[in-house]
């Protein structure tokens, strides 16, 4: 296992896992929940050998990133927004392209509705928006109370959150054969467990979407790319539609045979649409 992220840097008294690959016109992927930058793996590749320099990293609480103990520290979509402007002047990035997944996609809408003179375009996959969030099997464990998940034998929350993300996609076995372990690794054992409730499942709230929606039409100031599993069970593609809806001059690609976890699903189509839609913004 090869992790994209291999440095290390202290944003707001917080250590943020990052890398930076290939040479060229600048992308930032944001990964989602319950995930990391390894989501990535495969679509990064074909960006760097289109010629673009990809600046990728883990969110705070999330991946190889710090997993903060003090509850007071905000890692929800919208405290992720002051990671990411710190990262970018770290990167030295003022005008970039941004690529989100999941909950990736409500920092890049608070980010791009901020800062819209910074992004040169925006591709969002399979991401939250509007109160689409969290799905409603997540909003029913909540409200039963996170304490029993969180203190729950490491093999039981373990094979619970195997099947959980065995429901992201389609195709199951090629899904087992490659990263499913490396998701679990990362939300489950003595810190993973309880770091992927504190820092993921409590601020699972649309507040933080639902903020901004009124202005989604303001996205439309630069290039918008969607792109959708046709069978994301968590996101379900009327949201795409939605989505697609508010903001003017935007692009939709719904990808059969894909669930929410679309670049596990369809990694080569989506870096193909990827690749297409930045080439065409030069």
């Amino acid at each position: 296992m090869t992790h994209l992220v291999n440095q290390n840097v202290i944003i707001n008294g917080t250590r943020i896992s990052h890398g930076v690959h290939g040479e060229g016109s600048p992308v930032v992927l944001i990964h989602g929940t319950p995930s990391s930058s390894y989501i990535w793996r495969n679509i990064l590749p074909s960006l760097v050998s289109a010629g673009y320099k990809v600046h990728v990293y883990d969110l705070l609480g999330y991946g190889l990133s710090e997993r903060p103990c003090d509850p007071a520290i905000d890692t929800s979509v919208t405290g992720q927004v002051p990671i990411l402007e710190g990262l970018l002047d770290i990167w030295g990035l003022d005008d970039l392209h941004v690529i989100a997944h999941d909950i990736g996609g409500g920092i890049a809408q608070r980010f791009g509705i901020q800062s819209p003179n910074r992004v040169r375009s925006l591709s969002m996959i399979d991401v939250v928006s509007y109160d689409s969030w969290p799905s409603k099997r997540t909003n029913e464990q909540m409200k039963a109370g996170l304490d029993k998940l969180i203190k729950a034998p490491d093999a039981d929350h373990r094979e619970h959150f195997r099947e959980w993300f065995y429901s992201t996609v389609q195709n199951k076995e090629r899904l087992a054969e490659t990263s499913m372990e490396t998701l679990l690794d990362f939300i489950c054992g003595p810190v993973g467990q309880g770091s992927f409730f504190q820092h993921q499942v409590m601020h699972y709230d649309p507040k933080h979407t639902d903020e901004v929606a009124p202005r989604y039409a303001e996205l439309g100031k630069n290039p918008v790319q969607l792109i959708w599993g046709a069978d994301d069970a968590w996101q379900v593609v009327d949201w795409a539609h939605r989505l697609h809806d508010a903001i003017p001059g935007s692009e939709l690609h719904v990808l059969q045979d894909c669930g929410h976890f679309s670049l596990e699903d369809q990694p080569e189509k989506i870096s193909a649409l990827l690749v297409d839609f930045l080439q065409r913004q030069r």
